[in-house]
């Protein structure tokens, strides 16, 4: 079981780093040069909604990168416009400006191509439901370890070891 469970953390860890090798050549493809491919799935999470950075943060898993940097420079090159709550002064709220839109539904049609290859043989739908399936499972079981017996709980069982 070992084997298998360091197989999978590494897994999870290698296809995010492709899939971000994926969307930098996709924007390539676009002729998009002004925001990596980081900042690219933050605009793809936002999409037609309105958030603050904090739910945006719940809302993708921007693996080791800072999302307000990330969002200042999309800021900066004209995809996103940041307005200050009515209700709460401290809070930001981010939207895509017409720019941001436009690379947005660009985006989601390269999703549609990949999917459409998917669909032409490579990877059934019911293997990606399986797959979908199992690192739900994954993260609940992890979610539980933090939640159950804390970080620091879990420190001092492997110290007692």
């Amino acid at each position: 079981m070992k084997p298998a469970y360091l197989e999978s953390i590494a897994l999870i860890e290698r296809l995010h780093r492709r899939f971000l090798d994926v969307v930098r050549a996709e924007l390539d493809r676009m002729g998009v040069q002004d925001i990596n491919n980081v900042q690219a799935l933050i605009l793809f999470n936002i999409g037609s909604e309105e958030y603050t950075v904090g739910e945006l943060t719940q809302r993708g898993y921007y693996l080791g990168t800072n999302v307000t940097y990330n969002l200042k420079k999309l800021v900066e090159y004209g995809y996103v416009t940041q307005t200050r709550s009515a209700h709460d002064r401290r809070s930001v709220r981010i939207r895509l400006t017409d720019k941001g839109l436009a690379l947005f539904k660009a985006i989601d049609a390269a999703y549609d191509r990949h999917i459409a290859a998917l669909d032409a043989g490579k990877l059934a739908a019911k293997n990606l439901d399986d797959l979908n399936a199992t690192m739900r499972a994954l993260e609940r079981f992890w979610s539980g370890l933090l939640v159950a017996s804390g970080p620091a709980s879990l420190l001092r069982d492997e110290r007692a070891a």
